[in-house]
């Protein structure tokens, strides 16, 4: 626990209701607790976490008045409407918590720090309001954001959204970033618009949490410094510090543990491409037969719902289930830091969310890039292109599929690229341990806090 200084000083954490980012906040929260601080999560109806899993935490939900995340829908209009929602909730709490406070005289409940979620912008007004002090929390790869703060000029000079000439071209002063690895490349005008006035609502929190290493970064850690003057905490790999419950939205199917125990070592390739991303009939077949034909064994993780219009795998084509009978197991959801940890994993075939790329460096797996949206793309380009861990995939077509597949899992290439990952791991590691940048990071960050106090 704490040095006695942090013994119950109260932190309020703003999770937003993405998968991708309420998973690190929790693990933050988890973080932050063990050196003894006491931890509000705030969190929309909308996925709300399940407190039992967190007894050691306080809750409070906000009425969101959303029932599900449509992933077609306008983000901007969601997030601007999110914000909205939530705002007077949380300002009404806070203005009764500090009021309680010096009622009873009790000086800690008056000095509130509050960490939120990049996505929850309004926090930094309510903030504001009350006086109290707001550090931003960060769950995407730090490179993703030079890539994003110079979106608004390469709309401005028409370079966006960008035309199929260029996609393999570098973007001038983003090296090692092509235009077809930028955020939102296809995005329209009009809506680039709302998106880069909707980032200028977080002007002025008086520090930022990233979720990464600094190894991993550093370069592009030193310029953000450089940009936002103000101090930057890089504490990842959040999954290998908080080593607590599940904190998936989806049920977790457990049983495939003992599939993989009957596999050979690093043999198996997992597939799984995140809570949110979708395909149609003809990519799902693809992968199907891509998995099929590489002649190795596969845990593919199908959601409900991941096809258009699906219930599940009804659309799976027909011969492939007799096919791969025996060598792969087709499965909803799965525990995934659980199965990267796993003897017999052996590639992971992702998405390339931040969540999913820290967690897979940090178990040593190379992987199969098939990035998505947002920061997916930047993530992949760095994967495959800087830290030489993955391998991307340029089609999703069936021979490219299988070809991919087997390099990386029979192949030298796939043992090199295993290598380096496994260094990598070696690395993210050390970065958790006494004077590694992690371990200094997280110390710095309690201090910077407690001056706060």
């Amino acid at each position: 626990m704490g040095d006695g200084r942090t013994r119950g000083k109260p932190l309020v954490l703003v999770a937003s209701p993405f998968q991708g980012h309420m998973t690190p906040m929790l693990q933050l929260g988890s973080v932050l607790h063990s050196k003894g601080f006491s931890i509000t999560i705030v969190h929309t109806k909308l996925n709300s976490p399940d407190p039992s899993n967190h007894p050691e935490f306080t809750f409070l939900p906000l009425f969101d008045n959303f029932l599900a995340i449509d992933a077609s829908a306008n983000f901007t209009k969601f997030c601007e409407v999110l914000n909205n929602n939530c705002k007077m909730q949380l300002q009404d709490h806070l203005t009764r918590k500090i009021k309680e406070g010096k009622e009873a005289n009790d000086e800690m409940n008056q000095r509130i720090t509050i960490i939120h979620d990049n996505i929850m912008y309004f926090v930094e007004e309510v903030a504001s309001n009350l006086n109290l002090p707001s550090i931003v929390f960060r769950s995407s790869s730090a490179s993703y954001m030079p890539a994003f703060l110079a979106l608004p000029k390469l709309h401005a000079q028409g370079q966006l959204p960008v035309q199929d000439s260029m996609l393999q071209k570098l973007v001038p002063e983003l090296y090692p970033l092509r235009y077809k690895d930028l955020p939102f490349n296809k995005t329209s005008t009009e809506l680039a618009k709302e998106m880069f006035a909707l980032a200028e609502h977080i002007r002025a929190p008086s520090a930022i949490i990233w979720n990464t290493i600094d190894f991993l970064e550093h370069s592009v850690l030193t310029k953000l410094r450089q940009h936002y003057k103000i101090p930057i905490f890089a504490i990842g790999p959040l999954n290998e510090m908080a080593r607590g419950p599940s904190t998936s939205f989806l049920k977790e199917d457990t049983d495939c543990i003992s599939w993989l125990d009957k596999q050979a070592p690093k043999s198996v390739i997992y597939v799984s491409l995140g809570s949110l991303a979708t395909m149609n009939e003809s990519e799902l077949a693809e992968t199907a037969w891509g998995l099929a034909n590489s002649k190795q064994p596969f845990l593919w993780v199908v959601r409900p719902g991941s096809v258009n219009g699906s219930e599940w795998i009804e659309f799976l084509p027909e011969g492939f289930t007799e096919q791969v009978k025996g060598r792969g197991l087709v499965l909803k959801w799965a525990p995934q830091k659980e199965v990267l940890a796993h003897y017999a994993v052996g590639v992971f075939w992702s998405h390339c969310g931040w969540n999913s790329t820290l967690e897979s460096i940090s178990e040593g797996v190379p992987m199969i890039c098939q990035p998505w949206m947002g920061d997916q793309c930047v993530n992949s380009r760095y994967l495959c292109y800087v830290w030489k861990v993955g391998l991307e995939l340029e089609n999703l077509e069936r021979k490219v599929i299988a070809n991919a597949i087997r390099r990386l899992l029979v192949d030298d290439e796939g043992k090199e690229m295993r290598q380096r990952a496994i260094s990598m791991k070696e690395k993210a590691k050390y970065a958790l341990c006494k004077g590694g940048s992690s371990f200094n990071s997280l110390n710095n960050l309690v201090e910077f806090i407690l001056a706060r106090f």
